[in-house]
């Protein structure tokens, strides 16, 4: 009986799992390497080695309603797009409201984790961890949840790139950028073209001589920006387009490239790739496209070697007198503190049953948390596995037998293969939606879309029509919460408050087009109807009360 859980790691995989534990009855102790919460979103002054680190000028990607966990809606005063310090305050009360704090243990490093001797009886661990003055101590839990993340190795491949190691400027990872401070004037090559890379070309961009964007495959370019100025992703991500694209994925991926080209046109800016939209995690830059316009980025294929100080490329083109390259080449994913027969992989990502359990195991209390990647956040995906989880812990759910995992595995693997395009550096991606939803299935947290649309057909519309946020996996089913509803509904409210920061006169209205042709196509369908029917049955049926809304 799973009682005591070790949680490594005190980000957002690791506070939502404490409280996941918490939840559930079960008693959580968190070790935290750091002196603070926050994992990636803790800014430091300095790089810390083995932690995950950020730029000065990083902004969420994810809009806020996105990115929340789904029973802590964001305040609404919050922007949108967050800068990671108010992301950091977000997980801050997020922290306190749930009275995590004193779950955790700061400057504690986990330096191992074993199976105990009896392990096949108890299914307990052995933690090992070590506080900032070196001493060292073993704890014994019933389970364990590894929330580390994937962003605390930066990958340097200096063999790929002839002539590095007898470069004239500088160079270094983009993991130990800070900002673009001492870069005036200079000339700068980043080689990378993902979310890190795109952003540091634009800082660089505003105070060097030129920067330089070297990619080797090309990317496409998603505005933070959506229609009407409302957060893309709140458009993008929704159980209609959802349905739209597992209908028409074809249809999808081409109207969404060519409204991705009406922006700007990605073959003309020299960054449109071979791999289709959903294929890769896109870059999310509204700042890119502007840069490049104005000549302070200029994209260039990939390097095929450094000479001296100057950068040859794949093309034959060269750059010379190139002061500082910063790689955004990603990273490398390590639990060193994990034996090693449960770090064996699947293609490129580690053999983890529904990217969470090692199936090996007799007994299944170990899991890896946040260890994920998808069209959606890691906020709400990891928070959703810890719920899942637990609930494993709990015996409130049985998993299949272990060749059934297994099988499992190799089968999610290969469709993650074919519909992605995965590397060492990316090996796990999910389908968003779909991966949400599989484990609310077994959660029995998924919301019934048609018991809504009949009981509260409002909140089945917004659900269905509106932004689907994690508030959606809280209306029904264990760890059920009262004020679900009332957070889909108002979450418009809580997009739309940062922008009223000045009253801007009214428009006049104007005539529409709209009521018009919803007036046609109904009169077309009521000549039709009398056409074919007597008027006898017409005037029955206008008595239905559906159709008295019209």
């Amino acid at each position: 009986m799973v009682q005591t859980v070790a949680v490594i790691g005190a980000g957002p995989s690791g506070l939502t799992s404490i409280k996941a534990c918490l939840d559930e009855g079960l008693q959580p102790t968190c070790f935290e390497s750091g002196n603070d919460i926050g994992g990636l979103w803790r800014f430091k002054d300095k790089p810390e080695a083995g932690r995950a680190n950020i730029y000065q000028s990083v902004v969420i990607n994810s809009s806020k309603e996105m990115m929340s966990f789904s029973d802590f809606p964001p305040p609404a005063r919050l922007p949108n797009n967050m800068h990671h310090s108010e992301v950091l305050s977000y997980l801050r009360l997020y922290a306190q409201t749930f009275n995590l704090m004193g779950r955790i243990n700061f400057e504690t490093t986990v330096v191992g984790v074993r199976q105990r001797s009896d392990f096949a009886v108890t299914g307990q661990w052995e933690v090992e961890v070590e506080n900032k003055e070196g001493q060292r101590d073993t704890r014994v839990f019933d389970a364990v949840m590894v929330c580390t993340g994937h962003f605390t190795h930066p990958h340097l491949p200096l063999k790929d790139f002839p002539g590095i190691e007898s470069f004239q400027g500088k160079y270094y990872h983009s993991w130990d950028y800070r900002n673009a401070e001492g870069l005036e004037g200079k000339r700068v090559l980043v080689v990378g073209l993902g979310n890190s890379g795109g952003d540091i070309a634009v800082d660089i961009s505003r105070v060097a001589e030129r920067v330089y964007l070297s990619t080797r495959s090309g990317g496409w370019v998603f505005p933070r920006v959506g229609p009407r100025g409302v957060p893309f992703d709140t458009v993008l991500i929704t159980r209609k387009y959802d349905l739209m694209y597992k209908l028409l994925p074809s249809r999808m991926n081409r109207i969404l490239e060519e409204k991705l080209n009406d922006g700007f046109d990605h073959e003309v800016y020299g960054l449109k790739p071979k791999h289709g939209v959903f294929a890769q995690i896109p870059v999310v830059n509204d700042h890119l496209p502007a840069q490049i316009l104005c000549g302070r980025v200029q994209v260039k294929p990939n390097v095929k070697e450094f000479s001296g100080s100057d950068a040859v490329f794949v093309d034959g083109t060269v750059v010379q007198k190139v002061d500082v390259v910063v790689f955004a080449t990603g990273y490398d994913y390590s639990f060193p503190f994990l034996p090693t027969s449960l770090q064996a992989k699947s293609g490129y990502r580690l053999k983890l049953y529904r990217h969470v359990f090692p199936p090996a195991l007799d007994h299944l209390t170990l899991a890896v948390v946040g260890f994920i990647n998808g069209f959606g956040t890691i906020n709400t995906l990891a928070e959703m596995q810890a719920r899942w989880a637990t609930r494993v812990f709990k015996g409130c759910i049985t998993l299949p037998s272990k060749q059934t995992m297994m099988n499992e595995i190799e089968k999610e693997t290969a469709t993650m293969h074919l519909n992605f395009r995965c590397s060492e550096r990316n090996p796990m991606y999910v389908d968003y939606l779909t991966y949400m939803d599989t484990l609310a299935q077994e959660l029995k947290i998924q919301p019934n879309k048609l018991w809504l649309l009949l009981s509260d057909p409002r909140l089945a519309l917004e659900v269905f029509l509106g932004p689907c946020t994690a508030y959606q996996y809280r209306l029904t089913g264990p760890g059920q919460w009262s004020g679900a509803r009332q957070a889909i509904l108002t979450q418009w409210e809580r997009i739309l408050e940062p922008f009223q920061t000045r009253v801007a006169p009214k428009a006049e209205p104007k005539s529409s087009w709209k009521p018009v042709l919803v007036t046609m196509i109904f009169a077309a369908t009521l000549l039709c109807c009398l056409y074919k029917y007597p008027p006898s049955f017409i005037t029955s049926l206008m008595k239905f009360p559906s159709l008295k809304l019209l």
